[in-house]
């Protein structure tokens, strides 16, 4: 299989959600609870469903809990909770003035 043929199967989307944003958050909560899925890659295949998605299936899985509201940093690497590496521009700067 080519690198190519790779990147193509693991690009390409599988599994559509079809119905109500009520039924679409249902399949999303068993499979993340049933599953042991961790998360999803959404595709959006036809232009304005992902911002429907948005608008209408993330408030229900939110009001379920399933997905967060807030999240406790304001840049992901604060989210994650890591700390900011050293600069070593800043470094230098620092040893310099000493």
């Amino acid at each position: 299989m080519s690198l190519r043929e790779i990147a193509l199967r693991v690009a390409t989307p599988r599994g559509h959600f079809i119905g109500t944003p009520e039924q679409i958050a249902d399949r999303f909560q068993q499979w993340l609870e049933g599953r042991g899925s961790d998360g999803f890659n959404l595709f959006e295949s036809v232009p304005g469903q992902l911002e429907l998605f948005v608008d209408e299936v993330v408030p229900i899985l939110q009001k379920r809990g399933i997905y967060k509201t807030e999240y406790p940093g304001t840049t992901f690497r604060e989210t994650l909770g890591l700390d900011v590496p050293g600069n070593c521009n800043t470094l230098r700067r620092a040893i310099a003035a000493e």
